[in-house]
């Protein structure tokens, strides 16, 4: 078994922590909150992640997108947690009292001018998903292990309208006909950071 496998819910836990600084893809001022869900669950002794795609939509910036449950904040958020739980409900149909808070990621902040704070937890599995098909096309796991490996990503370079440099965006190897890039391949990495 894999040593990232054997890690319990209190080693994760204990190891978020430890976490480190601010990630971004491009320094950008006047963000807005958003909160997404990390779900954390096992399968065939080992931990995966859970994942949605979103659906095609041309009035979607985030359009055909892997992405992590979760959205901006509303004004009734308690915070940013309260955020990520309420949004997972609505999109995939998790039960907040279903989750199991093991603590946040730093905040990183996306080229579509979000400050995004990631919070981690464990969801039983398996789990009755209910997808919300005006937000969510499918939801997926990919196994920690594989994600942990560093040949299984890399940086490419990407040249933004609003920005002089070109900016190094994550993008993972294609797993299950799905490829994990952008922001939501940087707070993994972060994550992965975090455990190991």
């Amino acid at each position: 078994m894999n040593a990232i496998d054997q890690l319990t819910p209190t080693d994760i836990m204990q190891r978020l922590q430890q976490r480190g600084a601010a990630t971004h893809d491009v320094a950008l001022d006047a963000c807005r909150e958003a909160g997404v869900l990390v779900p954390f669950v096992r399968m065939n002794n080992a931990w995966h992640l859970l994942f949605i795609r979103r659906p095609k939509s041309v009035r979607d910036y985030h359009s055909g997108q892997v992405a992590f449950a979760g959205g901006k904040r509303d004004p009734e958020d308690a915070d940013l947690t309260a955020t990520a739980l309420r949004e997972a409900h609505e999109e995939i149909g998790i039960l907040p009292h279903d989750v199991a808070i093991l603590g946040q990621l730093s905040p990183h902040h996306s080229v579509s001018r979000f400050q995004i704070v990631p919070t981690v937890a464990h969801v039983p599995w398996p789990y009755e998903l209910i997808l919300s098909p005006q937000e969510v096309a499918r939801a997926f796991t990919i196994p920690l292990h594989w994600l942990a490996q560093p040949q299984h990503h890399e940086i490419r370079y990407r040249q933004l309208t609003d920005v002089t440099e070109p900016i190094p965006i994550v993008y993972f190897q294609e797993y299950d006909g799905e490829i994990l890039w952008g922001a939501t391949a940087r707070i993994t990495l972060s994550l992965l950071a975090c455990l190991q």
